[in-house]
């Protein structure tokens, strides 16, 4: 400081330090009342990918806090295992798929009246439909 200088003021700067969230928790969730909006007014069915979402760690987390668990709960085993959970808002199901080493590679938030995994597929019903009918002609009851 020289003789005639004064001193630099002093300023009170209030600094708040926080877990540094995108903040896109929020704005999910208005996602998923819309898209819960279009399946009853359109059938149309929405999948988020959780995965390609920007979050901060713990935002994951607290998506699935929000959303809550529901009553129906499902795990499928292939080539690793599946949680589909229905949250506590029906039609939001939360899904889960991991690796056979049990290593999360990709979760989901699906707004549908039943989720794809879970519905049987044309093929599968016709190969079903195959073995029913040979079971029956070859019956000897």
């Amino acid at each position: 400081m020289t003789p005639n200088s004064t001193p630099a003021p002093e300023f009170d700067i209030p600094v708040t330090v926080n877990d540094a969230y995108t903040g896109n928790v929020t704005p999910l969730l208005n996602e998923i009342r819309h898209a819960l909006t279009a399946l009853l007014e359109q059938d149309q069915r929405t999948v988020i990918d959780l995965r390609a979402m920007p979050l901060a760690p713990g935002e994951e987390t607290r998506i699935e806090e929000e959303l809550g668990q529901g009553e129906v709960r499902v795990e499928l085993s292939a080539l690793g295992k599946s949680d589909i959970v229905e949250t506590r808002y029906p039609g939001v199901w939360l899904i889960t798929h991991s690796n056979t080493e049990g290593k999360v590679i990709g979760k989901y938030i699906e707004i549908a009246l039943i989720p794809d995994i879970l519905q049987a597929q044309q093929g599968d019903i016709e190969v079903g439909l195959e073995q029913l009918s040979q079971k029956l002609t070859t019956s000897t009851e």
